[in-house]
Formats: structure tokens, C-alpha cells, sequence
């Protein structure tokens, strides 16, 4: 193994541009979680490779993973639908999209996620979740829902304790298929945290049986 990963990896991160540097900065100054860079190019990576071009994310805080989904759905002439219930951090996710020139490809929606999803008809290819911990539980039955089949569900921090019922709900449900990965994610909030990764499976489908001879 390699001496000090931490520092090692720590080195590796992805580079950034200007606009997401500064929001790095701002969010470290004002104590606002985000994802990080390392985090960031992952769902960007999962999203060009599932080719997801319907992606809903709860939880865009300031913006910075919506810019990487939404450069994703840029990619694929798809479109990002983003929930934050804070209108402050709601209107500063909607000036960095437009800053980053993705407006046109992304939706802010300043709403509660547990009231706004029931309301949802459209069928997405990848969800993100970001919110509440103690919220993923509530929201999991209308993630798989709205997710299509063989769709990608990407929750963040399951490694807070809040997010047990989640993880526990998750693990149990045949109709899912889910990793969870504990990580060192240089950038993240916090650094050292899990993730899980969870495949929707498809229905069974039952063949007629053959006619007797």
C-alpha cells in the first residue's frame, strides 16, 4: 500500500474552474455541506454512464453537485430537476446555474421534497439524494416510484447516524439492488462518510407455461 493515501488521494482530486473554487470557498466560510469535487465527478461519471437524461436531485443547497448533474443532462439533452426547500440557498443554486450557463438545463424548485414528490409524475433515470438524514426513509418509497426501472439512486452521507432507517429499509427491499461504500472523499463534508448506490430492479416477468404435448 501506498504511505499516507489521504495525502496521496488528497492530490489526485479533479480540477476545478474558477466558479466552483469560489463556491468551495463560500461554503467552507458559511458552513454549508457540500459534496466536494471527488464526490461531484462520481455522480457526473454515474450519470454520463447510465446516460441519464431525466436526473432529480433533492437537496441542491448552493448549487454545486446541480452543476455537475446538470452539465451531465447538458451532455445527454436532458434536464435536471433539483429541490431546496431554503429560498435563500434556492436563489443562490439558480445564479450559479446560470452562471455555470445551465440554466436551460436544470429546474430549481424551492419546495419540501416529502410534499412535492407525491405531486411528481415524471419517470427520471437518476435521483440524488441530499437532505435531511432522517428524511431518506420518508422519501424512499417515492424515489422508487418515480425512478425507472434499472434507474440509479445515489444517496449521500449514509454514514450519519440518521440515515440508519434509511439504510436498513434499503438493504431489506428485494426491489432494489445497493452497495454502500465508506470513503475517504477529500473536499466532502464530512471527508470520511458512506455512500450507497442502488439499482431499481425490474418486475419479474413471468413466462406462460408450455402448452403439455
Amino acid at each position: 500500500m501506498i504511505e499516507d493515501p489521504e495525502a496521496y488521494f488528497t492530490g489526485l482530486k479533479p480540477g476545478l474552474g474558477d466558479q466552483l473554487r469560489r463556491m468551495e470557498t463560500q461554503a467552507r466560510d458559511e458552513e454549508i455541506p457540500i459534496v466536494g469535487p471527488v464526490f461531484a465527478q462520481m455522480i457526473y461519471l454515474l450519470a454520463r454512464t447510465c446516460r441519464a437524461a431525466r436526473i432529480l436531485e433533492l437537496g441542491s443547497a448552493i448549487g454545486y453537485s446541480s452543476i455537475f448533474l446538470a452539465s451531465a443532462c447538458r451532455l445527454s439533452g436532458g434536464r435536471l430537476i433539483t429541490f431546496e426547500n431554503d429560498p435563500a440557498m434556492a436563489g443562490r443554486a439558480r445564479a450559479n446555474l446560470a452562471e455555470a450557463g445551465l440554466e436551460a438545463f436544470a429546474q430549481v424548485r424551492c419546495e419540501d421534497v416529502c410534499v412535492a414528490l407525491p405531486e411528481l409524475s415524471e419517470i427520471v433515470d437518476m435521483i440524488f439524494i441530499d437532505i435531511d438524514k432522517e428524511a431518506y426513509v420518508h422519501v424512499l418509497p417515492w424515489c422508487k416510484a418515480l425512478l425507472a426501472d434499472h434507474g440509479l439512486l445515489v444517496a449521500d452521507n449514509t454514514g450519519f447516524q440518521d440515515a440508519t432507517p434509511f439504510n436498513q429499509a434499503l438493504h431489506q427491499d428485494p426491489g432494489w439492488e445497493s452497495v454502500q461504500l465508506w470513503t475517504f472523499l477529500p473536499g466532502h463534508s464530512p471527508q470520511n462518510d458512506a455512500f450507497c448506490l442502488a439499482m431499481k430492479t425490474a418486475p419479474a416477468v413471468l413466462k406462460p407455461a408450455a402448452n403439455p404435448k
